[in-house]
């Protein structure tokens, strides 16, 4: 069951993810059990924005803020707290190393602007639990040691330090490489960067 704290206008506080079809989905409200279809509006002003039963997500919204709802994991609210931010400093090598989270799981980043979406080993995928070869849009990608299979997926959630973004475009590669997992542009672009030396902070728009 997923446990979500809301903020917003109509003093939601919590909401948990029951079940979920194809365009509908059943909540509990502040203890109270809503069916909404796709578009739907509850009396509390929740609004059910899409569902996807094979990645076993809803998109909701309250308040003009959006979250990507996930059975069993639980997530942050829908912030009432400020904007996110997270400080990274250069090793030795000048390379940005973060631990952080990709659908709750604890990962290793490597801050790369040069990877377009969030990318990772097919190990590393097996290990969070992503069902890749059912779920990504499979592709070949080029690298030094040649040709690999690629898959294209969402990912729910990726968290780096207090910034959480959801429904983040992800690559998983088959085999060992990346050693760690490039944090690319589809979650890097949506924020702001500032580098000072070997400092860098990121922060949410």
């Amino acid at each position: 069951m997923l446990m979500l704290a809301l903020s917003g206008a109509y003093a939601v506080e919590t909401i948990s993810l029951q079940a979920l079809f194809k365009d509908k989905a059943i909540v509990l409200i502040d203890g109270k059990r809503r069916v909404l279809k796709t578009g739907d509006v509850s009396p509390e002003g929740v609004k059910l924005l899409s569902t996807d039963t094979q990645e076993e997500i809803a998109e909701v919204e309250l308040d003009a803020k959006r979250k990507v709802l996930k059975l069993g994991v639980v997530i942050s609210s829908f912030t009432a707290r400020g904007k996110g931010s997270a400080t990274l400093y250069a090793e030795s090598r000048g390379h940005y190393l973060v631990d952080g989270l990709i659908n709750g799981v604890p990962v290793n980043f490597v801050v790369d602007t040069g990877a377009t979406l969030v990318a990772m080993n097919s190990h590393v995928a097996d290990r969070i639990g992503l069902d890749y070869r059912r779920n990504g849009r499979p592709s070949v990608a080029g690298t030094p040691a040649g040709y690999v299979r690629t898959y294209n997926l969402k990912l729910s959630s990726v968290q780096v330090g207090g910034i959480t973004l959801y429904n983040i475009d992800g690559s998983v590669i088959e085999g060992s490489h990346p050693s760690e997992v490039l944090l690319g542009m589809s979650f890097l672009g949506q924020l702001d960067m500032k580098r000072d030396n070997d400092k860098m902070e990121l922060s949410e728009r």
